[in-house]
This record gives C-alpha cells, structure tokens and sequence, in this order.
C-alpha cells in the first residue's frame, strides 16, 4: 500500500522532556525504527509534528537582545522542518541501508482571509503552570488556554489549501524515494495581489495538511501516529471507552477538544470521506498493528477493516 504517516510532536519530543538535541535524537531514532518496518512491506510519505520546536524557537527569538523584532512563524518553521527533516532522514537511512531517503522542506498554500487568523487555537511550545503562562502572556502579547492540566501558547492555524510541492514529492515516490515533507504542516503563504507566494504567521495543523497531501498522492492509508492507543469517546467522565473501528458518521456525531484531538479527528474523517480508504489514529509503536487492524482508532467508510473483517 501507499501509505502516508503523520508523526504527532511527542515522537521527537514527549510532554515534559527537556528539549535537549540528544533527547530528541534518541525520540527521533526509535521512530525510525517502527517506520523503516513500514517502509520494508509499503510506500512510505512521512509528515511529523513541531508544535514544541516551534515553540522554543519562537521564545528564543523573542528573548534575544540583538534582535529588532522575533523571527514570523513562517520562517520558524522553516528552520524546524529543516532541523526535524535532517534528523528523520539520518535515523531512516541509518536504519534501511541502501533505501534513499529525502527531507524536503514544503510550504502549504492557506487564504489571507481565513478567520483563524482571529482565533488562534494551535498549541506551540512547552507546558506551564497557570500563573506563569499569563505573565509570559502578558510579557510578549501571547495568547494562552488550558492543555489538559497544563496551560500553553496558542497561533492562528488556517485551513490548508494545497501543498505547493506536492508535484514534486509524487515524483520522488515514483523513484522509490521515502519522502519526509510538511512539517509543522508546511510553512504557511498566502498569494499577494499580485500572485506572488509570501509567508505569513501562522502554524498549520499537521494533521490536516497530512489528509489533503495523503488525498492528492492517492494514498491508501493515512495514519495519524501519537502517544494514545486510541480515541476515547466521553473522556474524562464515567462512560469513558475507547473507540476501535468506527465510522467518520460516527466520530462527527462526537466532541472533541479544538487544539489536540478534534484536528486529528477531522483530518482522519475528511481522508475517510473523500477517497473511500482507510485513516487511523494510534501509537506509533502500533502502526504495523494498525494496518493490520487490531489496534488504534480505525476508521472507513463502514467501520470494517481489513475489508474482510466482520468486527
């Protein structure tokens, strides 16, 4: 199959690890060894996270005394794909020897006028207490809101539009090449009046872009690859339960948090609906698993997979 993996940003960096190079190297490395046992049965596109990258990114250039004004979120982003990228490419090619392996460094098309500019909802950079977030808040004009038990920033994140080099990557899959594109969900431009491409500060969600990437390359699988086994319907109340195989019908007719799971729970349901295939989300660890079909949160059309399943 032709399959398409979006990394969540625990995969280089876990909630309440140090960002420290060496800790996200080692992250790094043991995803790459569930995704090169992928990449040995199926064709494989890599997509990953950078919410706590960009994050620490953006603090550094707000507090740095030599700088007029912070580095935009395009150009951040830029410099975390291209960090992040260079790390998966090593760990993957470490661990196929003689696979060619290509982090390429992509920018997402989204509209000027999208309202998310007004409504930011994207979770960057690390947890703090409560207390702490509003006077960093108030310090660099921030705007925070609760994360689980936690507080952290949050940016516009608009709906995007095209991967601006999907052409590109398709042709680098037809070569045989794993292509590790669209971090962060690709660096955010608008087209000018005059129909030129320009950033803009924003950081797109990378599950969203992973679903309009993964319908424009045909894939037959999208997984959405983070820290929990499965999606819990009612969580936090008594009637918590985890979702096995399921329905996009199913899931919409449910609520979930507009900065965590509800963009991957949309991202999954919009792939689902469009191209009649299969969307996960799950473990990373599970992944082979979940192709298989006996872990995750599955989703298809009628809520059977593998095709024959009679679950």
């Amino acid at each position: 199959m032709r399959v398409i993996v979006a990394l969540g940003g625990n995969a280089v960096l876990r909630r309440g690890q140090r960002p420290d190079a060496d800790v996200q190297l080692a992250n790094v490395g043991a995803a790459a060894r569930t995704l090169a046992r992928l990449a040995a049965a199926h064709e494989l596109v890599i997509t990953h996270g950078n919410g706590p990258q960009v994050g620490l990114l953006a603090m550094e250039s707000a507090s740095d005394p030599n700088l007029t004004r912070p580095y935009p979120f395009d150009a951040l982003g830029a410099q975390t794909q291209g960090l992040i990228g260079y790390w998966m490419q090593q760990a993957l090619q470490n661990a196929l020897p003689g696979r060619q392996v290509l982090a390429m460094v992509t920018r997402t098309l989204v509209t000027a006028v999208d309202p998310a500019f007004g409504e930011p909802t994207k979770f960057v950079g690390q947890v703090y207490e409560r207390e702490q977030a509003e006077k960093l808040a108030a310090e660099h004009g921030w705007t925070v809101r609760p994360d689980g038990g936690h507080w952290r920033r949050v940016v516009p994140s608009p709906a995007p539009r095209r991967v601006v080099e999907t052409r590109l990557i398709r042709r680098m899959m037809g070569e045989g090449v794993i292509v590790v594109c669209a971090g962060g969900g690709g660096i955010p431009v608008v087209r000018d009046e005059r129909g030129r491409l320009t950033g803009v500060e924003a950081v797109i969600d990378k599950d969203l872009t992973t679903a309009l990437l993964a319908e424009a390359l045909d894939c037959d699988a999208f997984l959405s690859l983070t820290d929990v086994p499965r999606v819990l319907r009612g969580f936090g109340t008594p009637e918590q339960r985890e979702i096995g195989h399921t329905t996009p019908h199913e899931l919409r007719a449910l609520d979930f948090p507009a900065g965590s799971m509800g963009p991957k729970v949309e991202a999954v349901c919009r792939f689902v609906e469009t191209t009649g295939d299969m969307a996960a989300i799950g473990r990373l660890e599970d992944a082979e698993r979940i192709l298989e079909g006996s872990a995750g949160t599955i989703v298809t059309p009628n809520g059977r997979w593998p095709l024959t399943s009679t679950l």
